[in-house]
């Protein structure tokens, strides 16, 4: 029988503190080098290094067990056989987070326990906001209306062109993955549909809180979203009030 080590109180918390304290940093650092006249790109690496740094250094500190996939670090297989990996990414939304005063940009800390999103946490620091699995977000009631379907500025995937046709939806446009996400979370949209590419830590930490909140998430095709997988490509996913789960599911696998 394997052994599995469970996430702990602890663990919920540090992601959520985590995420904030790095959240902070990026408020502080976007604010010191525009003030500087830094250039967009600089802007966006410097603020991948500065949370890449801090977050590897706290979770070096307070989980020095544990494996860790992040977007701005090295890959190690060693994580494949690890029960419990962090999967970050110290920055989503670069592009946004260069252009201020954007707040649709987030800091993403999970946790997974032999490839299940159990502990998350998403900040969305512009909006001095976070949402976690520390303390489990309430979902909304729904709204009357046609749904309303979250998608990129810059595209419209055809999963959610799919959707929006069939179900009569209304589209919303935000940037980062965690920003989408926590809008439906937080009752301000409905259906978030991908396809076309993404990575594990793009949507790790925003499943975990989705599903604390009770919503549905899956792929398309309604599998499970399954991580620390030897490639970390991820490039389909479902996050939708459970009320849609049904009706979106037939519509993509129809």
């Amino acid at each position: 029988m394997v052994h599995t080590v469970p996430a702990t109180t602890d663990d919920h918390i540090l992601a959520r503190d985590l995420a904030v304290k790095t959240g902070k940093l990026l408020v502080e650092v976007r604010a010191r080098l525009v003030s500087q006249g830094i250039t967009h790109y600089e802007l966006k690496d410097a603020g991948d290094a500065a949370a890449q740094e801090l977050i590897a250094n706290e979770l070096a500190t307070h989980r020095p067990d544990d494996s860790i996939l992040s977007e701005e670090a090295s890959d190690s297989r060693q994580r494949l056989g690890a029960e419990r990996t962090w999967i970050i990414d110290p920055l989503d939304g670069t592009r946004e987070f260069a252009e201020p005063p954007r707040t649709d940009w987030a800091v993403h800390i999970a946790m997974v326990i032999n490839g299940d999103p159990v502990v998350g946490a998403v900040s969305l620091p512009a909006q001095d906001m976070v949402l976690s699995t520390a303390d489990k977000p309430i979902l909304p009631p729904a709204v009357d209306g046609p749904p309303r379907v979250i998608v990129s500025r810059t595209r419209r995937p055809p999963a959610a062109q799919m959707l929006a046709k069939e179900l009569g939806a209304e589209y919303l446009e935000m940037g980062s993955a965690g920003a989408k996400a926590m809008a439906v979370v937080r009752g301000d949209a409905d259906i978030y549909a991908h396809s076309g590419g993404q990575y594990e830590w793009d949507n790790c930490a925003p499943a975990a809180v989705a599903l604390a909140a009770g919503l549905h998430c899956s792929r398309l095709d309604g599998s499970p979203l399954v991580y620390n997988n030897p490639d970390p490509y991820l490039p389909d996913l479902l996050f939708c009030r459970p009320e849609w789960a049904e009706k979106c599911l037939a519509i993509l696998n129809g």
